[in-house]
């Protein structure tokens, strides 16, 4: 259960305190001043019922999210749902160089980091704003969900080091998904380094498809 609290406080953190992406400088963001005290304390209450029922990271959000009045899906208006949100991201998506696959009722947007960040770098490039931004709004449409942002790497370098680089690049995300106003109650956020590559690390081609940061939207159920 350690890490689960601290994942929680992390997404708090993110609300509360993100880097302005035009400036640089760390700032309290727009969300965190909507939301104040209220959502941290919805959040710790969720967090407080999944300790309680010894449930996993997606007990807690739920538990969050559910102080916070938002409602489950359930039945068979999961898929439906789901299938209305995926049909908006690959709308929103064309040409923009992030992937949306669909896994059973998981939606799985693949952002290489050719088109995120700069190389050995954890700051979301400024080209890329409008496609967060596009995430984010249909993230904020759709909020029965939860969202799971993963950081990946190829396996250049120590494990140590790309473990950290991805953890940087997942919270990068999160945090400006924050400040377009996306609740921060609904992210885990991890690094997981070279662990799972989804090529071969022999080649430039299979490297690159590593180098990216991964968006899983799962129904809240």
């Amino acid at each position: 259960m350690t890490r689960l609290p601290i994942a929680l406080a992390a997404a708090l953190t993110l609300a509360a305190c993100s880097t302005d992406p035009f400036t640089g400088e760390r700032q309290v963001s727009n969300t965190a001043t909507g939301a104040g005290v209220g959502a941290a304390t919805g959040a710790l209450a969720g967090a407080i019922i999944g300790a309680a029922t010894g449930g996993d990271a997606q007990d807690i959000r739920k538990g969050a999210l559910i102080g916070a009045g938002v409602g489950l899906l359930g039945g068979g208006g999961i898929g439906a749902y789901m299938d209305r949100q995926e049909a908006l991201l690959r709308d929103r998506l064309q040409a923009t160089g992030v992937s949306v696959t669909r896994v059973g009722d998981q939606i799985i947007l693949n952002m290489p980091s050719n088109i995120t960040f700069d190389v050995d770098q954890a700051v979301v490039k400024p080209q890329f704003f409008p496609t967060l931004d596009s995430v984010g709004l249909v993230l904020n449409e759709f909020n029965q969900t939860l969202v799971d942002i993963y950081g990946h790497t190829d396996s250049d370098g120590s494990e140590a080091y790309n473990l950290d680089l991805s953890q940087r690049r997942a919270q990068s995300v999160g945090s400006y998904l924050s400040t377009r106003a996306v609740d921060p109650r609904r992210f885990l956020i991890r690094g997981l380094g070279e662990s799972t590559p989804i090529a071969s690390n022999t080649t430039d081609a299979g490297k690159a498809a590593n180098r990216r940061v991964e968006i899983r939207i799962s129904p809240l159920t």
